[in-house]
């Protein structure tokens, strides 16, 4: 693949939001938490702003993902809001339609789709939503074909969405193989990868994805979204510190033991064995997982930009302090000026 060049300054950085619970507080406390990050990253200049579908997670609040989207919307004046994303077999396809009719009737012209496959959640948790398991990876892209149908100016079906029908809503296919890549191009949607989580499996994704792109009524070309974890700090030693938060998170869902988002520790090397600090390494690959001072975060999102020749970022935070977090985001922004 062809090295272009662009640089972060120039492609639009957005913001995936976890909905973070920290330990010691409540999804409550978390959802004010957002409201702020999101009113601070549109003054900030960033273009989307984005939710994830999680259940039975103790350390993450955004189940009700299309509730929180509205919230944060309504809090918000122009920044795009949407699902990174929803997981469609999850749900019936009215309801999903209904409910993003809904969201784009309310806010026109801010609202986008992110669709993923996974349960985002354990087998039970997927039991206990769908009511059975019968759902195949296969019936993936008809969910996809009958959400579209929904939103079309002249549906098939003779079930309508109201409201949905006729409107404008983005819908993008979001990834952690090539699964979706591939249905991405056949489709002619926008793509957006979790390289953030799958670092190993981005460049084949991408280069599937654009290779066997093909246009559509809504896409002549390509798009593509990289998702990357940035901690950044106003010292390395300090983003270090802080990016142990997102090091347990992930270490203790990995045990199987999710919690809460739990604070910073000086001494993470003595809470885990040596196999789980090498699959930080391995998952929280530092490609995709830049944590540092500017400097270093320019220069790792420089390298991951060049690797990628993605058209857009959408940067993961999960940091436990506020103010922190905020500040992580703004020292971002100072890059993008």
């Amino acid at each position: 693949m062809a090295k272009h060049s662009r640089t972060f300054q120039n492609i639009p950085l957005s913001v995936l939001d976890l909905a973070p619970v920290n330990e010691g507080s409540t999804p409550r406390e978390s959802f004010k938490n957002s409201v702020d990050l999101a009113k601070h990253v549109e003054k900030l200049g960033f273009h989307r702003y984005w939710l994830a579908e999680h259940h039975n997670m103790p350390g993450i609040a955004s189940s009700a993902t299309s509730v929180i989207i509205g919230h944060i919307a309504e809090n918000t004046n122009h920044i795009r809001v949407g699902a990174g994303g929803i997981m469609l077999p999850n749900h019936a396809t009215l309801v999903i339609a209904e409910q993003f009719g809904t969201l784009e009737s309310l806010y026109p012209g801010r609202i986008d789709l992110g669709l993923g496959r996974a349960p985002g959640s354990d087998q039970a948790t997927a039991y206990a939503l769908r009511r059975t398991l019968n759902m195949r990876v296969e019936d993936f892209p008809m969910q996809v074909n009958e959400l579209q149908d929904y939103f079309s100016d002249h549906p098939v079906s003779n079930v309508k969405s109201v409201p949905g029908q006729g409107l404008d809503i983005p819908i993008w296919l979001l990834g952690s193989s090539d699964f979706s890549a591939r249905l991405a191009a056949q489709k002619g949607l926008s793509f957006s990868f979790a390289s953030h989580f799958a670092p190993a499996y981005t460049i084949p994704a991408l280069n599937l994805y654009r290779e066997q792109f093909q246009p559509s009524e809504v896409m002549e070309n390509p798009y593509a979204m990289v998702g990357v974890n940035v901690i950044a700090a106003d010292t390395d030693e300090k983003a270090h510190y802080l990016a142990t938060s997102l090091q347990q998170q992930f270490l203790n869902m990995r045990r199987g033991q999710p919690t809460k988002l739990k604070p910073p520790i000086k001494d993470i090397e003595a809470h885990f064995s040596a196999m789980e600090l090498e699959a930080i390494k391995q998952s929280l690959d530092p490609r995709t997982t830049i944590i540092g001072s500017k400097e270093t975060v320019r220069k790792g999102l420089e390298n991951f930009l060049t690797e990628t020749q993605a058209d857009e970022m959408i940067i993961s935070a999960q940091i436990y302090n506020q103010e922190d977090r905020e500040r992580s985001f703004e020292i971002i922004s100072e890059l993008m000026d």
